[in-house]
């Protein structure tokens, strides 16, 4: 299936995925960063800061960065890691992934690098497969330890959503769970609500997560779904206005458009052995907004059956 790599004349080459229902996807070499996922009707299913812009080593603030070998602050490296500002190649083994059929999916490979073996002395392989297909988007992150002696560390995707209004939307799926409260110093708490609302800033680690969250977005009458694996918990984040405003790569306004929603291992961290492999899974989907979480088949359930 067809993909292209193109070049804006930034020297940032970026790869272009289509399939033949008309849904296309864009991803940077620069950070393996997904930046664009439109549907069949042309409408971006991402969001993207609108001060957004690319100047290494900082990431663009959007899309789908991959935080490796960190997430957020937990350690002693630099917010969410260096993965996702290091330019990756594209990979020509993927094995032991089947060879894609009738998809249109590019790999990508990073490799250690001397600059961050002096930060992170480990050598590794963080492999990216996404997958495009017909109302889908597909990432597979795996990590393979290189070295001579085990490593652990802790990986997210960070999906930043395109929502019609915040305050109008709701996420299923993290009723009665456990999670980090990062606006106060990582307090552990349990989610009372039924599903979960916006009204202010939020900065979240859910724990042990179910592999389905949903987020209904009532305006656009679109329901968005994440459903991952070996990726246990996930993060939510939204600035709200007055962080909004002290970030220098991001509109004043774009808080109310946007929402977080990660895939991640957290709060118990990868070890991996000399040669050992970690994969894991996430696929974003849309379905009709009368879908929620609960739901298995969202088809038979709206059929009546």
């Amino acid at each position: 299936m067809p993909w292209s790599v193109v070049n804006d004349g930034d020297g940032m080459p970026r790869i272009i995925l289509t399939e033949p229902s008309g849904s296309s996807a864009e991803v940077l070499l620069y950070g393996g960063q997904v930046v664009s996922w439109k549907n069949d009707r042309r409408e971006e299913l991402l969001f993207m800061s609108s001060k957004a812009f690319l100047k290494p080593p900082k990431a663009i603030r959007g899309g789908i960065p991959i935080c490796f070998p960190q997430f957020g602050n937990l350690g002693s490296l630099g917010q969410h890691g260096f993965a996702r500002n290091r330019l990756w190649a594209m990979d020509s083994c993927a094995s032991p992934l089947p060879p894609p059929k009738n998809q249109s999916t590019i790999d990508l490979i990073l490799k250690s690098q001397e600059e961050d073996m002096k930060t992170w002395p480990r050598s590794f392989e963080l492999r990216l497969r996404v997958i495009l297909s017909p109302g889908k988007l597909t990432l597979i992150p795996r990590v393979r330890n290189t070295d001579n002696k085990q490593f652990t560390f802790t990986l997210g995707m960070r999906n930043y959503l395109s929502v019609s209004d915040i305050s109008e939307v709701r996420v299923e799926g993290l009723e009665t769970l456990d999670y980090f409260d990062n606006l106060i110093q990582r307090e552990r708490f349990t989610e009372q609500a039924d599903a979960i609302t916006f009204d202010g800033e939020v900065d979240r680690v859910y724990l042990s997560t179910p592999g389905k969250i949903a987020i209904i977005d009532h305006e656009k009458k679109r329901t968005l779904v994440l459903r991952k694996e070996g990726l246990p918990d996930a993060a939510l984040w939204n600035p709200w206005d007055k962080k909004a405003k002290a970030l220098a790569d991001f509109g004043d306004e774009d808080y109310q458009v946007m929402l977080c929603l990660d895939s991640a291992a957290v709060e118990n961290p990868i070890t991996l052995k000399p040669s050992e492999e970690w994969m894991g899974r996430q696929e974003l989907s849309t379905v009709l907004s009368s879908y929620f979480s609960g739901q298995l088949d969202p088809c038979q359930v709206l059929a009546g059956k």
